[in-house]
């Protein structure tokens, strides 16, 4: 009953504040992503429940703070960006990503330290203005690159047509103002 009672607040509150939009354009736009998606709807399925569990796991442990670390999963392959505080947390995260069936393997850009307001603010203006030359890239299929940016670090996740696409990708990434550096997480299919 608490669970239902809980679901109904919450759902309350979404359509209160205005989020339908939100939810109808996410859907058209995910409807869009899945069109344009080098990957097939299965495999896209899958890598979105393993991200879902691993995020999932992450807030149930009481040592990782789960809003600090980004799971992105592409073809079973797992990345893990974003800043923890200790390198035990670091290595609970790549533990925790490593157990969940489907999982062929882990890569750990979690960066150790702290991060300021206003190197959050920073990233995500970075990550903002990446992100807008991607979509006006032409060649380009933008929905398949997942761009997270921590401390001016850029990593792109995803999966691109070809080897040219990854290239101008991590081409715009680098050439933006403020990118420290890009990791390169591109699957070519």
């Amino acid at each position: 009953m608490k669970r239902y009672f809980g679901l109904l607040a919450a759902l309350i509150i979404f359509f209160a504040t205005g989020c339908t939009a939100a939810l109808i354009g996410g859907a058209a736009g995910g409807g869009y992503a899945v069109a344009t998606d080098e990957r097939q709807t299965d495999r896209m399925m899958d890598d979105s429940t393993i991200t879902s569990r691993i995020n999932s796991a992450m807030v149930k442990d009481d040592l990782i703070k789960a809003y600090q670390v980004d799971v992105d999963t592409v073809e079973g392959h797992v990345t893990l960006t974003g800043v923890v505080k200790t390198r035990r947390e670091s290595q609970r995260a790549v533990q925790l990503a490593s157990r969940e069936r489907g999982v062929k393997s882990v890569r750990n850009n979690l960066q150790i330290g702290d991060k300021t307001w206003g190197e959050s603010f920073n990233d995500t203006w970075l990550g903002s203005k990446i992100k807008s030359k991607l979509v006006a890239e032409p060649e380009i299929r933008s929905l398949n690159i997942d761009v997270d940016v921590h401390k001016g670090i850029v990593t792109l996740t995803g999966v691109v047509g070809s080897n040219y696409q990854k290239k101008r990708a991590m081409a715009i990434a680098r050439a933006t103002e403020g990118t420290r550096r890009v990791v390169d997480n591109l699957r070519v299919k």
